[in-house]
């Protein structure tokens, strides 16, 4: 079992900044795929950016440039620090998880729509003002 618990979301203007947390807590599986979803009201859940257990990253066209998907190993700790924040990220962001990896064995990224975490948090808002 795999626990997440998302925090650092709120409100902020246009051009703004903030980062989003993740910890997780659980089973200490050997291998990870985390990801960043996020769900505005009257839209389908989208994917952010996703991290591979070796780092790898992969985002959505929209935020890449401005969104930077990390992780603390140590702290067992998930970030998505988000910059130059446009009023379209407004939105509920998810962080999931699963076990193993993200990319298939030859290396390729599956698309973020593709990727089907098992694990979720609760989610933290995150509300841009123009």
């Amino acid at each position: 079992q795999v626990h997440l618990v998302e925090s650092g979301g709120g409100s902020v203007q246009a051009g703004g900044s903030l980062r989003l947390s993740c910890a997780r807590s659980g089973y200490p599986y050997s291998s990870y795929c985390m990801g960043w979803f996020r769900q505005a009201p009257g839209k389908e859940r989208e994917g952010v950016a996703a991290i591979d257990n070796d780092g790898s990253t992969n985002y959505a066209d929209s935020v890449k440039g401005r969104f930077t998907i990390s992780k603390d190993n140590a702290k067992n700790t998930l970030y998505l620090q988000m910059n130059s924040l446009k009023p379209e990220d407004t939105a509920m962001y998810y962080c999931a998880a699963d076990i193993g990896r993200c990319r298939a064995y030859d290396g390729s990224w599956p698309t973020l729509a593709a990727l089907t975490p098992y694990y979720w948090g609760q989610g933290t808002q995150v509300t841009v003002s123009s």
